[in-house]
């Protein structure tokens, strides 16, 4: 196997760096592709977080997995790129210099904007050699969206994997244009994308529920090696078709929201909003019957600004 140049042996692992432009300052940026490959022949996955540069809860998790060795594979070969948007990293921020968000512009196009540049090398450098992947996300903007996997509908096999993996939500999602998750599809990879958190922060259950997932996950191709052991989930995952987001309907200080991952009945209350004066509080009522996926843990809040994101329709 021969990625960026470098030749991978099997037994062999090998961090790699794509480089790919420099900061201001003249510095080189080199996104670390950390590949492992074992002796015996089997697929590929990919292992990816930090398109967005402030979505810390995805590249904590992917940082575990090779920490603990879990991308040493049995069978096949893992690469893992514990962040992709090496410039948001940097700047804690989720877009890149140029304002443009990487997860928008995909394929990209080598003389295009920088997100753009970035883009089309990980497509033309990485993703042909890749069979499988996971990407990892964190909801933004003060958002922390309950641990779920997203897919498309109607892909039998991506559902099967998504129940191996088996968060406590799936979501169906359809392919969003400029995706990285839509451009994998046109190329024949088959993603997992996971969400769980938010922006800036690292919540330990959810970066359990992702390696525990990903241990399933890799097992489930016979890629894990013999000598972790893998917890089973016991609850139940909770399939949704479809779900709608839930706006602020006026500015304010937003209180006593209801926990991640509750089930409400519709015109029940999700939280209250009130002036800073005292003058008055205003409630947030349930639109529907459904489980909340992600709330808004912002303490202040702004007419039509998303709140909570409730599930519609269950499988």
């Amino acid at each position: 196997m021969k990625i960026l140049d470098e030749t991978i042996h099997p037994g062999e692992t090998k961090t790699l760096n794509l480089e790919i432009a420099r900061l201001h300052t003249a510095t080189k940026l080199k996104i670390p592709v950390i590949v492992s490959r074992a002796k015996q022949e089997g697929p590929t996955v990919l292992l990816s977080a930090g398109l967005h540069g402030d979505e810390i809860n995805g590249v904590d998790i992917v940082r575990q997995i090779v920490h603990q060795r879990i991308n040493i594979p049995k069978r096949g070969t893992i690469i893992c790129i514990p962040v992709i948007n090496i410039f948001g990293f940097i700047n804690q921020s989720r877009e890149f210099p140029d304002g443009r968000d990487m997860n928008r512009v995909f394929p990209g196009s080598k003389s295009g904007s920088l997100a753009g540049r970035f883009a089309h090398h990980l497509l033309k450098h990485i993703i042909p050699y890749v069979d499988y992947a996971i990407d990892f996300h964190a909801g933004g903007q003060s958002r922390f969206n309950a641990p779920q996997l997203r897919i498309a509908p109607g892909i039998d096999e991506l559902e099967n994997l998504a129940k191996i993996f088996h968060p406590p939500f799936l979501l169906y999602s359809a392919q969003i244009s400029g995706s990285f998750r839509n451009a994998c599809a046109k190329l024949g990879v088959k993603m997992l994308l996971f969400e769980g958190g938010k922006s800036m922060d690292i919540n330990k259950e959810v970066s359990t529920m992702g390696v525990e997932g990903t241990k399933r996950f890799l097992r489930s191709f016979d890629m894990l090696r013999n000598e972790f052991n893998v917890k089973e989930e016991e609850k139940e995952m909770i399939t949704i078709i479809n779900s709608q987001w839930v706006r602020s309907k006026r500015s304010g200080l937003l209180h006593d929201q209801v926990e991640i991952g509750t089930f409400v009945e519709k015109g029940s209350t999700l939280a209250e909003i009130s002036d800073p004066y005292g003058a008055e509080n205003v409630a947030i009522k349930a639109p529907c019957s459904g489980y909340i996926i992600n709330v808004n843990d912002a303490p202040i809040t702004f007419q039509g600004d998303a709140v909570f994101h409730i599930s519609k329709t269950l499988k």
